[in-house]
């Protein structure tokens, strides 16, 4: 009894953590809205300070931006936080699994949240067929491949450099505000069909199409954390298997190194010897108990505050700048 309430309390910290960032994201969307606000009424509505925190949602920038700063060495002062936060996130995988997906981003939080609505309204999520399930999982690699491609490989150090001093990057971020608050039937209607998926399937997005959980998969192949099984105290159950969201074999492995574990500890917590533990080679007890939230926050909140002290947080943007920006950025194209 007592290890089941151990684990429970576990599962309730990552959905604590989860819900208090998602919480966090909605206060910067909510903050962002209002800045934006202020200067297409000209001054009209209040003035609310610019939360850097939205740039996390400029992902193809992000990458732009990075290539940009590998390349030349420059920073880019327009929206230095959208690479701040990317970095953040590989570190994440490079130190804890693809732990950003699973205990912080927004949209898994809310995918996760709709496939549990799903089993509880319907008793059971549905498992696509495995002949079609591994080809559909490539889908979100092939997303990352087009992307990495265009920006990698087909972009030389010019074009970058021509696309950061473009006034439809400086507004970039009030476009995907605009994208959110005025969107078409076209997109209503995908993301309506992908939320339905989602409480059908479980994690749908993030297992099939996400591109960017492709990438931190990647990375987190390079994590000394893994999922690690202690045969002599396994009673080969199998609740581990059955819970995994990402329907890996837990329990036939003595450690999990696929790209696909988000580092959720489902396994962990259904475990009735707590046999499974996530951690480096041979210290099973190194991230027990809160040990491993808090290496998550941890590295979340080194990554900003090293951006914050060095000065790569705010943007160079003055308001004289968003004045004349922002009521035209509807218009801007790219």
């Amino acid at each position: 009894m007592m290890i089941r309430d151990f684990l429970s309390r576990r599962t309730r910290v990552r959905n604590l953590i989860q819900w208090l960032f998602f919480a966090w994201i909605l206060g910067i969307g909510v903050r962002f809205a209002l800045f934006v606000r202020h200067y297409e009424s000209f001054g009209a509505s209040p003035y609310v300070s610019r939360p850097p925190g939205v740039e996390g949602f400029l992902p193809i920038g992000a990458l732009v931006s990075l290539k940009y700063w590998v390349t030349t060495g420059i920073v880019d002062s327009i929206h230095p936080a959208a690479m701040v936060l990317l970095l953040t996130f590989i570190a994440m995988s490079l130190l804890a699994r693809k732990s950003f997906c699973s205990w912080l981003c927004p949209v898994g939080t809310l995918s996760e949240a709709m496939w549990k609505l799903g089993r509880r309204f319907l008793g059971r999520n549905f498992r696509i067929w495995p002949w079609l399930d591994w080809p559909l999982r490539g889908l979100k690699y092939l997303l990352l491949a087009f992307f990495v491609k265009i920006i990698f490989l087909d972009m030389p150090s010019f074009a970058l450099a021509s696309f950061l001093e473009t006034p439809y990057w400086a507004v970039s971020d009030v476009k995907m505000l605009h994208f959110f608050t005025g969107m078409s039937a076209t997109a209503l209607a995908i993301i309506a069909a992908l939320t339905v998926l989602s409480f059908f399937y479980q994690n749908f997005w993030c297992r099939y199409l996400c591109p960017y959980g492709a990438l931190l998969g990647l990375f987190s192949l390079l994590s000394p954390l893994k999922i690690r099984r202690d045969v002599s105290t396994c009673v080969d159950c199998g609740k581990c298997a059955e819970t995994c969201p990402s329907r890996l074999p837990v329990d036939r492995k003595i450690a999990i190194g696929s790209p696909e574990c988000t580092g959720c500890l489902s396994c962990e917590a259904v475990c009735p010897t707590r046999s499974l533990a996530m951690a480096p080679p041979g210290r099973r007890d190194l991230l027990a108990g809160w040990r491993f939230p808090l290496l998550v926050v941890a590295i979340f909140s080194l990554g900003v505050g090293i951006g914050m002290i060095s000065g790569l947080w705010e943007s160079s943007l003055t308001a004289e700048d968003y004045r004349r920006l922002i009521p035209m950025s509807r218009h801007l194209v790219h």
